[in-house]
């Protein structure tokens, strides 16, 4: 009879001697373990796949937005703002806020007539807040939005009053007396009725320490006055006087003078136009304003001015655009080109308050 079969193999551990008798044990005897081979290389082909497919997706959104600013630019009919609301309220009687913010210039000034250009066109707004949160600016920006809201107010039959904010100073105050009525914030800084000129001279400059000597040809005695490239005399500094500051500042009385006839008469007005700074009690006191209060006073001095009980108050802003996106640059280092030479070199006559 067969021996009994064993299906379990021998631990390798041991070894059979040849003689048949088992000896000590032996080093262990590992199974061989297959080896893998190594993960093929991606392929050169799947990553330019990849890569065109990453930018498709940023073209295709890139598109998705451009359309949508075009419908948004479509649905306001060309206007540039869209309309948000402020307080709720019925909708056919509608209070618009207009915002006059930060340094006024020719964009502030265009800003403020987009948003104008919206109340003129909405039948069911029954007065407008002009919030001021401003030091001035440009003479010529500050008479702009002045006109223009004189404007509307007549063309529309409109009430106007004045909300100041943080600094309403200079053409800040300059743009505020086109409102029938003022009211400021309790820390809202305010005044500073006069003008200022920012003049360069680079004499020291170019000649001391850069060895430039600029030349100058002129017809007219006065056609280079004042010069950023020389100290001015006695007599180019009278002549600034009388034919810049002078009539600007003269006719920025005029502009206060009639704003707040109500409230001063002219020779007060004239005592207060020595570019002094007021804090809002001190200009309540001056009658510079005729309130101190916040944003839901000044509603209701509208809605006082306007006969009306309720309203929704909205203000306007200007919607999302793929092209500011595209437009946005960071910091620049300034260049001395001819361009910024002569920005720098041409006097600016401001209503601006000196502290900015």
């Amino acid at each position: 009879m067969d021996s009994e079969r064993n299906d379990y193999p021998e631990s390798p551990a041991f070894h059979e001697p040849p003689g048949g008798s088992r000896s000590t044990p032996g080093p262990p005897i590992y199974p061989v373990y297959p080896v893998y081979p190594a993960p093929p290389r991606p392929s050169r082909w799947r990553a330019l796949w990849r890569a065109l497919f990453g930018l498709s997706l940023l073209v295709n959104i890139g598109l998705v937005l451009l359309l949508l600013s075009a419908v948004v630019t479509i649905a306001l009919g060309g206007g540039g703002v869209y309309r948000t609301v402020v307080r709720e309220g019925p909708r056919d009687s509608r209070i618009a806020i207009i915002d006059v913010s930060g340094m006024i210039d020719g964009g502030q000034a265009e800003e403020v007539y987009r948003q104008l250009e919206a109340v003129r066109h909405d039948e069911a707004i029954k007065g407008i807040i002009v919030r001021v949160d401003s030091p001035g600016g440009t003479i010529s920006a500050s008479d702009r939005i002045y006109r223009q809201i004189m404007d509307l107010r007549k063309e529309r039959d409109l009430p106007a009053v004045a909300f100041m904010q943080g600094v309403a100073a200079s053409g800040g105050y300059y743009a505020s007396v086109a409102c029938q009525k003022i009211v400021a914030e309790p820390t809202t800084i305010t005044g500073s009725i006069g003008v200022v000129m920012v003049h360069f001279v680079f004499q020291n400059l170019l000649e001391d320490k850069l060895g430039i000597q600029p030349v100058f040809l002129t017809m007219g005695a006065k056609k280079d006055w004042p010069s950023s490239f020389r100290s001015p005399t006695q007599e180019e500094l009278t002549y600034v006087h009388d034919r810049l500051l002078e009539p600007a500042y003269q006719r920025f009385v005029g502009v206060v003078k009639e704003g707040r006839q109500e409230a001063l008469a002219p020779s007060e007005v004239e005592k207060l136009a020595d570019g002094s700074i007021f804090v809002a009690d001190q200009a309540l006191q001056a009658r510079l304003i005729d309130e101190i209060g916040y944003l839901d006073d000044a509603i209701a001095a509208v809605k006082a001015l306007a006969g009306i009980e309720q309203a929704q108050v909205v203000e306007y802003r200007r919607p999302f655009s793929l092209r500011d996106v595209l437009t946005a640059k960071g910091p620049q280092i300034p260049k001395l080109d001819r361009k910024t030479l002569f920005e720098f070199g041409t006097p600016q006559v401001l209503y601006l308050w000196n502290a900015y």
